[in-house]
């Protein structure tokens, strides 16, 4: 699943994949913003973490859970 992080005061938005469930990610960030931490971590399929201001979020966009077409569809 792609998850885009769209962050305040910064031109471009953090991009990448993971293999955690759309669910799974929803309840890290609202856990996260209700108990007012101060970042989010994620990890993406590569092992890559980022670790995300909860301060500075503008959006977080999460993409279909379905792995993409390869080839032509009649």
């Amino acid at each position: 699943m792609e998850i885009r992080i769209g962050i305040i005061n910064t031109g471009r938005e953090l991009s990448f994949d993971t293999s955690t469930s759309a669910d799974e990610v929803r309840t890290q960030v609202a856990a996260a913003l209700e108990q007012s931490a101060t970042h989010l971590s994620f990890a993406d399929v590569k092992g890559n973490s980022y670790i995300v201001p909860t301060a500075n979020l503008a959006y977080i966009e999460l993409g279909t859970e379905e792995s993409r077409r390869v080839g032509f569809v009649a």
